[in-house]
Order: structure tokens, then C-alpha cells, then sequence
């Protein structure tokens, strides 16, 4: 079965600078002084946060001091890092901190970390990203990850390897101040304690590195898209196992067979009916091979992390979670809630539940997000920012509808195509929800202007196009 590539994880020590001790005790005024240096040193952005307050805010946003007194002199405090520097630190904290963790694995698998290894986390950590790609590219031939015969030694430590190549990517392709914008925007809207669950590349990367590079609570940090492999599962274990209750390989067996046991199911249902609705999804690779099923393609791995999501959230009935989606997850939407840009999990019926004023709410949130993002010089129409703003909004406005909120769900839809109007998720979401609620011929119009706007984009409108003629004929 093909599955998608291990996902990323994990959380070491914060990466706060210490301070000598003062050796003469007596000068009370210095040592107090040194102090107020300290506070003032943290990392200052000169960000416009989208979410969250001071409080929550993961990065820091302490101002310094300006001066501070000394032997009767003033004295101009050190000058705050520019995004572009707070990033490249960030960058090197973090690769220092996977290298460890590949380390003990290493030794906790008996094997030896090559220097081809050592040498990716050298480029990473000195922010060379040609090398670090190259090396990368030369480490995943040796992984098995492409077909090849697996080295031992790069497949045992391939998790800490992928997810240190991706948070360098994602600092290679974002502006400095957008990124730590987005990680704060993510990380500064879940309440203490709450567990996070990346998607997209920049909604598990992104998140990664700000929460183990700053100071305060490092949370549990998972991605739905690699529940499915072995190897992830391992690595989780490996740094969570002694905060939460991780799969198994029982977990994951599990999860598998009953999500075979499902397909099969309905591979025989559209094979014996030939003229009713397909129950197999648009790429769900179902065939029969001498008697015995066998399944591909993200659509299939996707249902069975899915699956293993909801094992996980079992194994952790009490730790609080929130979701940024990459493929919407169903099973995960009636208890579901809206909390910043991304979504809560398990909110149930109380005071975190999902009402009419949380919608409106989010909506006020995107209003506010989309004007920031486009008057933004860094961020122009098809950057990666607006690409991942864009998919959020989207994956709200899912949730929305799906809870029939379709006046709220309509207006993010909107909303998300102004963030990034080449967004065919969002375009396609859309059509649905006004094919659903009797207005077809908008939706038709809708697809066609989109088909003729953002062709490479819109590889399934006329997918969609047939869906909606076929359910109007069906009424």
C-alpha cells in the first residue's frame, strides 16, 4: 500500500539564553540592573498579530528597555533581531535539537548516524538551504521512501530527517515576519495545555518550529498525514511517550483492517450496482487481486489516519486537541468547534461549543485576516502565505456548512477565495454549498469562470460540473 511520507513531531527544550552570575553579590544595583537586561533581551517582533493576545502569544513580544543606568552613563540597549535573524536562530535551535533526538535514536536502534546525516543537520543549522536540499534528496534515495532498498541507518532516523528538511523548507519559502506571524497566529489561539494537529506542509512545520524554539509551554505537537506509517508511530512514541498514550502497532493493525473491511464493502456494492451513486470516493484505489483487496492513493491512506486519529483521541479522552485540516476529516466534525484560524476538537455542547456567535466570530477573524494579507507587500496574490490563510478559512467554512451554518459557510468560502482566489477547494466547496441550497446555476457560473481563470487549478471542475448536473437531475 502507498502511503504518504512520516510526519513531523515533537518538542525539545526551549531556547532561552542564560545569563552568568554576577560574582560580586554585594552590588545589588548591578546584579538588579543585569536583570532588567535580561527581560529587555527576549525576542521583540515587530509583528501584526493575527490571533491572540500578549499573553498567549508563543514568540514573545517583550519591548526593551532603552537604557539603563550604570555608573551615572546611559546606555543604548542592545538593538532588537530583525524577523530575518529571529528565523535563521529559530532555524539553528532546531536543527540542534533534531540532531540530538536522531542521535538517541540512533542509539536506541543500534545504529550508527552516517555523516551524510550529519552533514544535513550542518546545512540546516547554518541555514544552507542548496546543501541541506541536496543532501535531503541524496538521504530520501537511501530511505526506501522512493522504492529503493532501505539503508538501516537513514530509515531508522528518516522521521527527525523529514521533519527538519520541512521546517527548513517552509523558512526557505516564507518572509521571516510572515512566518513567525502564522506560527503565532496557530499556536496563540489554543488555550493551555491543548495538544495541536498539523496538516498542510506550513500548518505542521511552521507550528514545530516556533513551539520548541521558544520560550513557555511546548505542547504536544502531532500531523494526521503520517498516522499510517510505522516509522512516525515510532517516532511519537519516542517523544510523547511519557505524556500521552501513543499508538501501537495493535492501534494501527486495527485501523487498517477495518478500513480494508469497509472498502471492500463498497467495491462490491458499485460493482454489483453499477447504476447507483459510486460509495468509493474519486481517487480511493479499491481493486481485487487473487481474492485479497488491496488499496492506494492519498484518498485511501488519508481515511486510514483518519481512523488512527480517532484511536489516538481514545488513547487521550482528557487531553484537550485542536485541528488544521489538510483533507477534511469527517468524523471529526460534530463535536468540532472553531478556535482562531484552526479548528477544536471535541468542544461537545458547553461553552466552547460551536453557535451562531463562533461563526460570526471567525468571520470577523477572516474580515480581518484577508485585509491584513492583501495590504501585506510580502504576501501578493498566490504566495504561500495566502495559500495556507486560504486554506483555513476553507476548512472552517467546511465545518460551517457541514453544522448547516450555510449563510456563515458561504461567507468564508468568499472569504477564502479573497485571500486566494486561485483556490479550487474553496471554489469547489463553494458550488457545493449553492448547488445544495437551490442556487445551481450560480454554482454552474461559478465553475465555468473559475475553469476559465485558473485552468492548472482546476482539474476537477468539470468533475464537479457533472455532480451538480447529475444531483439537479436526480430532484
Amino acid at each position: 500500500m502507498k502511503t504518504l511520507p512520516a510526519t513531523e513531531v515533537g518538542t525539545s527544550p526551549g531556547g532561552g539564553s542564560r545569563w552568568p552570575r554576577l560574582a560580586a553579590v554585594a552590588v545589588l544595583l548591578i546584579a538588579l540592573l543585569a536583570i532588567l537586561i535580561r527581560h529587555g533581551d527576549r525576542e521583540s517582533l515587530s509583528s501584526r498579530p493575527m490571533h491572540g493576545t500578549a499573553a498567549s502569544n508563543p514568540i514573545g513580544n517583550a519591548t526593551p528597555s532603552p537604557f539603563f543606568m550604570q555608573g551615572g552613563h546611559k546606555r543604548p540597549a542592545k538593538t532588537p533581531a530583525s524577523p530575518e535573524e529571529i528565523v535563521a536562530r529559530k532555524l539553528g535551535q532546531f536543527a540542534r535539537s533534531r540532531r540530538e533526538i536522531a542521535r538517541a535514536m540512533a542509539r536506541h536502534a543500534n545504529v550508527t548516524v552516517s555523516d551524510d546525516v550529519e552533514r544535513f543537520f550542518d546545512a540546516v543549522e547554518s541555514n544552507r538551504w542548496d546543501d541541506a536540499d541536496a543532501l535531503f534528496k541524496l538521504l530520501r534515495s537511501h530511505s526506501g521512501r522512493d522504492g529503493g532498498t532501505p539503508s538501516p541507518d537513514v530509515a531508522a532516523l528518516w522521521a527527525p530527517i523529514l521533519e527538519t528538511f520541512g521546517v527548513a523548507e517552509q523558512a526557505h519559502a516564507w518572509p521571516a515576519q510572515e512566518l513567525l506571524d502564522y506560527g503565532n497566529a496557530v499556536l496563540g489561539s489554543l488555550p493551555p495545555g491543548m495538544a495541536y494537529v498539523g496538516g498542510t506542509d506550513p500548518g505542521r512545520f511552521i507550528p514545530t518550529l516556533i513551539n520548541e524554539t521558544s520560550d513557555g509551554e511546548h505542547r504536544i505537537v502531532i500531523t494526521q498525514n503520517g498516522l499510517a506509517d510505522a516509522g512516525y508511530l515510532g517516532y511519537l512514541n519516542f517523544l510523547y511517550g511519557d505524556q500521552a498514550t501513543t499508538l501501537t502497532a495493535d492501534d494501527s493493525q486495527k485501523a487498517f483492517q477495518d478500513y480494508l473491511t469497509d472498502a471492500q464493502k463498497r467495491l462490491a456494492h458499485d460493482q454489483q450496482f453499477p447504476d447507483e451513486p459510486k460509495q468509493l470516493l474519486p481517487g480511493e484505489n479499491v481493486t481485487t487481486v487473487d481474492g485479497k483487496v488491496q488499496v492506494s492513493g492519498q484518498v485511501a491512506v488519508m481515511a486510514i489516519n483518519e481512523r488512527l486519529l480517532q484511536a489516538f483521541m481514545q488513547n487521550n479522552p482528557d487531553l484537550p486537541m485542536a485541528l488544521e485540516e489538510s483533507f477534511p476529516l469527517k468524523s471529526t466534525y460534530g463535536s468540532a468547534s472553531l478556535i482562531g484560524p484552526i479548528t477544536q476538537l471535541r468542544a461537545g455542547d458547553g461553552n466552547q461549543a460551536l453557535t451562531p456567535d463562533v461563526a460570526d466570530q471567525s468571520l470577523d477573524y477572516w474580515r480581518n485576516t484577508a485585509q491584513t494579507l492583501i495590504s501585506d507587500p510580502n504576501t501578493p496574490d498566490g504566495s504561500d502565505p495566502r495559500k495556507a490563510y486560504a486554506k483555513m478559512a476553507d476548512a472552517q467554512a467546511n465545518l460551517l456548512a457541514d453544522h448547516n451554518y450555510d449563510t456563515q459557510a458561504e461567507q468564508a468560502y468568499r472569504l477564502a477565495l479573497q485571500i486566494y482566489p486561485g483556490n479550487p477547494e474553496s471554489t469547489y466547496g463553494l458550488a457545493g454549498l449553492l448547488d445544495r441550497t437551490g442556487r445551481g446555476q450560480e454554482a454552474a457560473q461559478l465553475l465555468s469562470s473559475f475553469q476559465q481563470n485558473y485552468p492548472q487549478q482546476a482539474g476537477n471542475s468539470a468533475a464537479w460540473t457533472a455532480t451538480i448536473s447529475s444531483s439537479k437531475q436526480q430532484k
